[in-house]
């Protein structure tokens, strides 16, 4: 734990339940553990595991400050005010590190001590919230299908009617008595290229080949406006994403001027532009470890390690097997030597195996039951992604019916005035 990295420290205050008085000092963040410094003293006056936290929440102290509170197992309750930048960025970074932790650490349940009968019932507990998440999800979707379905028949009536509006237009343009009406030469050769304009709109975005996905805290430069994405790396470029997988900028292989790494969890992108603002992102990740070597691979005359972040080539890690002893190296050792206890040397290497012979990890019911609901699980999530892919297709069809449906508008448009 001593070589844990620092990923980010706000000043703050910090109340002593026992005083009943607020402290001011420095929160700072690790990959795996929080900690709080007084200035005064400058020594650590709470700090815990990110592991053993249960839950992070944004409350009010005394109805007047807004302050995160942090719940431990079997402890108390930390209040953390007078947050800067501001709170909702304190709260969403330590949030993402927190949850990435849980999620990435499948060995966390063997340092607990617990026997197979409320292992194995934590296991289908888990199992049955996550199915009925599954379920609620499927619900939401399906209800989204109906709406894109009922829009895309409201696009359908308004072609049809503006079919109308067409051939009413011709007429007035020209009527039928007239000698040298065109209408007796018009072709009727305007219902092919909606399908030929379908199939353009059906061509696919991401066939630039997608390298890797991460999920992230995305904040525009050094603002304090930090939400929840995720970067991908293309071969082609990057794409930043919001939580609700919509896109807010993608920078093109070519356009990317810079990318600074402050540190092996936090980078920044850059595109400079000539008489208006640059376009910048700060991007911060749990999983930055695996994307810095992909960064450093399709980008490496832009990528730039900082001066806090190359100190790090000085620990006492090596990797004899590899060509550097880079940032994201030295961070995926420290990453993977503090995430998991090392066995000692002689007879303790085969403690967990004996743990593991000797008492049974589920019994045969709860296994039963386990394969029951990943089972039901396998087929929700089939059809949660049939029914995902059905609807990327309405969406194609709905914008390609949105753009034709314009076209005419506006081109009716024209005829009307110069008919008037």
């Amino acid at each position: 734990m001593s070589r844990d990295i620092c990923i980010h420290a706000w000043p703050c205050s910090y109340y002593l339940d026992l005083e009943k008085r607020w402290v001011p000092g420095k929160l700072s963040l690790t990959s795996l553990s929080l900690k709080f410094t007084a200035d005064r003293a400058g020594e650590v006056l709470v700090g815990f595991p990110l592991s053993s936290i249960t839950e992070v929440k944004k409350e009010a102290s005394h109805f007047i400050f807004s302050s995160i509170t942090i719940l431990e197992k079997d402890h108390g309750k930390h209040w953390f005010s007078s947050l800067r930048p501001s709170r909702n960025v304190v709260f969403t970074i330590i949030e993402h590190f927190w949850r990435e932790l849980l999620l990435s650490q499948p060995g966390a349940a063997m340092n607990t001590v617990l026997s197979p009968s409320s292992r194995g019932k934590e296991l289908t507990g888990l199992m049955a919230r996550s199915q009925k998440r599954l379920e609620d999800t499927a619900k939401v979707l399906h209800h989204q299908g109906e709406q894109l379905g009922s829009v895309m028949r409201g696009l359908e009536k308004m072609e049809s009617d503006l079919d109308v509006a067409d051939r009413l237009l011709t007429e007035l343009e020209s009527p039928s008595w007239w000698p040298f009406s065109p209408k007796l030469w018009k072709m009727p050769s305007e219902s092919k290229p909606r399908e030929d304009a379908s199939v353009a709109s059906f061509e696919p975005f991401g066939k630039e080949g997608l390298l890797i996905t991460i999920p992230a805290i995305i904040s525009e430069t050094t603002g304090s406006q930090a939400k929840p994405g995720r970067l991908t790396i293309l071969i082609s470029g990057l794409e930043i994403h919001d939580s609700n997988s919509l896109l807010l900028h993608r920078f093109a292989r070519e356009d990317i001027d810079d990318i600074k790494v402050h540190s092996p969890y936090e980078i920044s992108i850059r595109q400079r532009f000539i008489g208006k603002p640059d376009v910048a992102y700060r991007v911060i990740s749990a999983k930055m470890p695996k994307a810095i070597p992909i960064l450093e691979v399709q980008f490496s005359k832009k990528i730039e390690l900082l001066e806090d972040t190359s100190e790090l080539r000085s620990t006492g890690v090596s990797f004899p097997t590899e060509k550097s002893c880079s940032v994201w190296h030295t961070a995926a050792g420290l990453l993977g030597r503090a995430g998991r206890h090392e066995p000692a040397a002689g007879g303790q290497e085969g403690t967990p195996l004996e743990l593991q012979r000797s008492a049974p990890f589920l019994s045969e019911e709860e296994a039963e039951e386990l394969s029951e609901v990943l089972r039901k699980l396998k087929g929700l999530a089939l059809d949660a992604e049939a029914e995902l892919e059905r609807q990327d297709e309405a969406l194609d069809g709905i914008t390609a019916a949105v753009d034709r449906a314009t076209l005419t508008v506006d081109k009716h448009n024209r005829r009307i005035r110069k008919l008037t």
